[in-house]
């Protein structure tokens, strides 16, 4: 959500205030949420945050920075709830276990569950239980820094402390989650150790701090725990691109007759009344399932429907803004978007974001070509990117530009170019051909620290081919990142697939599984389509190349490891190949089955 937005709510515009809202809830939710560990008082303080961000917004004089400022409130909050309960233990000290939320309000749990997650992504959030209050607080701001959801300068800022104690800080912590990891680990092995089960016979089953020392000093003294320790991903890497978990808020009555706050424009006092609607509702409302709360699987979305709606309205969405999802029958709305209540102090109103089908849906682009923007965004793609560090064009709403460091040329001041218009970087593209980055595994090991210390996540060089080849140009590039402990965040592949039958989509899922199951890390496929390289390039047919964008996308789309796709290429002027358009007005046949993908 871009400032013009911030500064229309800030003036007054009720539409911009509406969407502002909807689009910080989810951030505030889960900063809260899992600094609290999903204690009861989650919903309470959710709300005086969200409250306090409403009455403070008139007065902010900064606002490119309101996303830092209201992290600072909701910190505040965290803070000032802790200290009205001083007098009470944190999580796993309980004094009465009555005052904790129902064990399936704990964030932990929540986590796993809304966003599926396994393995070691599963234990990162059952380690959580075992920190201690500081520590979980801490955690709740470098968990969304890690998942790119936050900058560093903003945690820095709502801990209101440097950014080398901050530092300090987030190492020590990251310290006691790996800590509580092996712990995770060790009470899970089955069978369990007898030393260790010996130890937990008076323990009473719910994690703490005090608990965790005592378990992670066994794991580390015993020969049979200690394998606990072994083979651990780093957090970072396994919380990278993580979505926010989502909002599980529901209507009540009265909310239910007001609308959705990401469709219905209202007033500031009407909005902190439909806020206090909604967390007021919350707790009797769950016994009378009141309303659904639905995950958007591929896309993140949340979507809240009432009972007996049939369409429904995106609350949040990780990555952007509310958008207007389209019902599966395409058919229109019965009722009309509300409009704004005419206002003598309004500002004009805000553009709203495009429909995105799919924020793992992108396009690769020619940065020439003057009508990209109209195109880039008639495509409902999610992102795009054009193998430079900076935009084709101005900001397009709802739609990321992701930057990239081409080759060897001005990597300095392509690292300073990317670092200001994006919150991911693209390595080297196409190193292993001469044609393209033409760079050794070592040239670009070499120059990788400058890549890194831009603080972007960071995908790696993208190869033309053999990504899962043992000894192959990806492979000896991963190994040399390992051993030099430079961090990788992403694979980054190409594929263009010779086979132009019906098995394609089946072949290229096959590449992907096994460069996955090589690496462990997530996948961005940025460069694919079906094309020959023999005698000069030969494409299929059209049917053909449509056909396959129907099925690779939706092949795509359910693959939890891939989290972007791009197609090759947004505009060609040559007929009969891959380019979703030809001309500035209409896409090909391919565009048009590209557009509709995703959905």
């Amino acid at each position: 959500m871009g400032t013009a937005t911030v500064i229309a709510a800030r003036d007054g515009d009720q539409r911009a205030l509406d969407a502002l809202v909807a689009e910080y809830l989810p951030l505030i939710y889960n900063i809260v949420g899992r600094a609290l560990q999903g204690h009861a008082d989650v919903d309470d303080v959710v709300q005086e945050t969200m409250l306090r961000i409403v009455d403070g917004l008139p007065r902010l004089r900064e606002p490119d920075s309101f996303r830092s400022w209201a992290v600072a409130i909701a910190m505040h909050q965290v803070r000032d709830r802790h200290r009205r309960q001083t007098q009470a233990p944190l999580v796993g000290d309980w004094a009465d276990p009555t005052d904790t939320a129902d064990p399936g309000a704990d964030f932990a749990d929540l986590a796993i569950t809304r966003l599926r997650l396994s393995g070691q992504r599963q234990e990162v959030a059952e380690a959580t239980r075992w920190l201690d209050h500081d520590d979980r607080e801490l955690l709740s701001l470098w968990w969304l820094e890690a998942a790119g959801q936050l900058e560093r300068d903003e945690v820095v800022d709502a801990l209101r402390i440097t950014r080398q104690h901050a530092a300090v800080r987030i190492q020590r912590m990251k310290a006691q989650l790996d800590a509580a990891r092996a712990v995770v680990r060790a009470l899970a092995a089955r069978p369990r150790c007898p030393e260790l089960q010996a130890i937990v016979t008076s323990w009473d089953g719910r994690p703490s701090a005090l608990w965790r020392k005592r378990l992670a000093r066994h794991t580390r003294e015993c020969q049979r725990c200690d394998r606990a320790w072994m083979d651990m991903v780093a957090a970072e890497r396994l919380l990278a691109g993580i979505s926010l978990v989502p909002v599980p808020f529901v209507f009540s009555a009265a909310a239910a007759k007001t609308g959705a706050i990401a469709t219905t424009a209202i007033s500031a006092k009407g909005l902190k009344g439909l806020l206090l609607g909604w967390f007021g509702a919350a707790k009797p409302a769950l016994a009378g399932v009141a309303a659904t709360v639905a995950i958007a699987g591929a896309a993140g979305a949340v979507y809240v429907t009432t009972q007996g709606e049939q369409r429904p309205a995106v609350v949040s969405q990780p990555g952007g803004s509310p958008t207007a999802q389209p019902s599966a029958s395409g058919a229109p709305s019965s009722a009309p978007p509300s409009s704004p209540a005419p206002s003598r102090t309004s500002s004009a109103p805000v553009a709203l974001p495009p429909a995105v089908k799919s924020p793992k849906k992108g396009v690769s682009t020619n940065g020439k070509v003057t009508f990209n923007q109209a195109a880039v965004k008639d495509m409902k793609a999610g992102w795009y990117y054009n193998w430079s560090p900076s935009p084709s064009f101005g900001a397009t709403s709802g739609v990321e530009f992701v930057p990239m460091v081409w080759g060897t040329a001005n990597v300095d001041a392509d690292v300073a170019k990317a670092k200001a218009n994006g919150k991911v970087l693209l390595g080297f593209n196409e190193p292993d051909l001469k044609e393209q980055s033409n760079m050794s595994p070592e040239q670009v090991l070499d120059l990788w620290p400058k890549l890194q210390a831009s603080g972007l996540r960071l995908g790696s060089p993208a190869v033309a081919y053999g990504g899962d080849t043992a000894g192959g140009w990806l492979d000896r590039f991963m190994s040399g990142a390992k051993a030099r402990g430079y961090r990788v965040d992403f694979i980054a592949l190409h594929w263009y697939g010779g086979d132009f039958g019906p098995d394609a989509p089946n072949q290229l899922k096959r590449y992907l599984q096994n460069v996955y199951n090589r690496y462990k890390l997530p996948i961005w496929l940025t460069e694919y389509a079906l094309m020959r390289f023999d005698n000069g390039t030969v494409y299929p047919s059209t049917d053909q190349q449509v056909s396959f964008v129907k099925s690779s996308t939706a092949m795509l789309e359910g693959l939890s490891f891939v989290e972007r796709y791009a197609w090759f290429i947004l505009y060609s002027s040559k007929a009969g190949d891959t380019g979703l358009y030809s001309n500035g007005t209409t896409p090909t046949g391919v565009g048009a089955a590209y557009r509709a993908a995703g959905g």
